[in-house]
């Protein structure tokens, strides 16, 4: 059993598109501070990226979050499994996710947030697959609109393998 992965969004391309975005958060949030919140794992490597291209001043923070449990089929209940370590209340927010495709971990996290009374509250993605859009949320920085294929790479894993690779691809597993 081998897989098998296809090149969708070269390195070049990804980085590209992640100083197009730092640059225009540094224009919307010019002499201003934000706080990043990664969703991890997967964004880790986008937040990452994004956070050395930005000019102004940014905190960093972290959350995870699952409808998964111990299966491999969402149970529809979202649970936190890793909280923010400082208050974000009159702060500066850009949620940094990898992959946004049904949006309802996202639609549930961005309403936990925002009753936290944060300054802005702003959703920040590398991949966005509107075809699987179940719960509609507002990207205000997009990466890239991608088809409905099971991604790997920058961040993205199958089974925590393929992180690491510095492109995005569609797995295809043989076997």
């Amino acid at each position: 059993m081998s897989d098998t992965i296809r090149v969708l969004i070269e390195r070049e391309d990804v980085e590209k598109r992640i100083q197009e975005i730092a640059d225009q958060i540094n224009k919307d949030f010019e002499g201003e501070e934000v706080t990043l919140i990664c969703i991890l794992k997967g964004s880790m490597f986008f937040t990452c990226e994004l956070a050395k291209r930005l000019t102004i001043p940014v905190m960093i923070d972290f959350m995870q979050a699952s409808s998964y449990g111990a299966g491999t089929k969402s149970t529809g209940v979202i649970q936190i499994k890793k909280e923010l370590d400082d208050s974000i209340e009159g702060k500066n927010v850009i949620v940094i996710e990898d992959i946004i495709d049904s949006g309802r971990t996202l639609n549930f996290l961005l309403k936990v947030l925002s009753d936290r009374e944060p300054k802005c509250l702003k959703l920040c993605t590398l991949l966005n697959k509107p075809e699987r859009r179940e719960v509609e949320v507002d990207v205000d920085y997009n990466g890239f609109d991608i088809p409905d294929e099971f991604v790997v790479g920058y961040g993205l894993d199958y089974a925590q393998k393929y992180r690491n690779l510095p492109y995005v691809g569609v797995l295809e597993i043989d076997g």
